[in-house]
């Protein structure tokens, strides 16, 4: 069947063919995606009628190597780079098939991130070419529930449900349904989120404020622990302790502890050490040493 292709599609068709094997059985998906970026680079740009209802060859083999692209880079984890690579292809949002359209609103939704797809999900709904399209209701449908309700854009989902001349009464009144059972359930786990914070927030303060007791009674205690210390300190002889460690510097510096000469200023020295140490360690109501 692929040699009633042009060259380029057939060639197109054969990459595809490779693709699908790399990824399927060989599981090496950098390769598919090589293989896949080839075929779709020798396919060219998208011309008009790829978006028509009759869809060409050389359009059903681009939506396919850009689906096994989309499945090569997700099982790489290089899912932020899927649309930017799709939209090489095709340029715009309202140029991309059902099926990549689709595949790239579910795998942002996996990943919770459907905000990716808000613009684009958006254009290609408003385009007037899609709406013709079979597919239209379905990804409707997959826009509302994977991307606008888990935002919380309840407005927009329901002025695109009503705003639109494709869906007739009896859907409108089933995805409003799902619109504000989506609404309830929002408003619900934001109460109850706004009630944990609540809760956390008087669990901090009082955690706080056990804190600032404890850090103010340590304070209060080492205050009294200063005060005692300098009124000590105010009794302490520093004359004498000034003037030992005057003379020990003397001993040590200037003096040859060695020389016979200096024995009896060290004795001395040592008599008048003992008389400050006994002097600053005794009890305060201890009678002073008489010189």
């Amino acid at each position: 069947e692929s040699l009633a292709w042009p060259p380029v599609s057939a060639q197109a068709a054969s990459l595809l063919e490779e693709a699908a094997d790399l990824l399927v059985l060989h599981r090496d998906f950098a390769a598919a995606v090589e293989r896949c970026e080839a075929g779709c680079h020798s396919l060219g740009p998208g011309p008009g009628p790829e978006r028509c209802l009759f869809i060409t060859s050389s359009a059903e083999v681009k939506c396919s190597l850009c689906v096994v692209g989309i499945q090569a880079l997700a099982e790489m984890n290089r899912w932020r780079e899927v649309l930017s690579w799709v939209l090489q292809y095709y340029h715009v949002p309202e140029h991309l098939p059902p099926k990549v359209l689709e595949l790239c609103i579910l795998l942002y939704s996996k990943v919770r991130e459907p905000q990716v797809m808000l613009e684009v999900g958006s254009t290609w709904l408003g385009d007037q070419t899609n709406k013709s399209l079979p597919e239209y209701g379905s990804l409707l449908e997959l826009y509302l529930v994977h991307v606008l309700l888990p935002l919380g854009r309840f407005e927009e989902a329901e002025e695109l449900v009503r705003g639109g001349d494709v869906l007739n009464s009896e859907q409108q009144q089933a995805f409003l349904g799902t619109i504000c059972e989506s609404r309830c359930q929002w408003t619900q786990q934001e109460k109850m989120h706004s009630a944990a914070e609540k809760q956390q927030d008087e669990a901090a303060e009082t955690v706080l404020g056990a804190l600032s007791q404890k850090l103010l009674t340590i304070l209060t205690l080492l205050r009294r622990a200063l005060r005692s210390m300098s009124s000590h300190f105010y009794l302490l002889p520093y004359k004498k302790m000034l003037l030992a460690t005057f003379l020990l510097y003397l001993v040590v510096v200037r003096l040859d502890p060695a020389s016979p000469t200096s024995l009896p200023f060290i004795y001395k020295l040592v008599q008048l050490f003992r008389q400050a140490w006994a002097a600053v360690f005794s009890p305060v109501h201890r009678p002073p040493i008489q010189d």
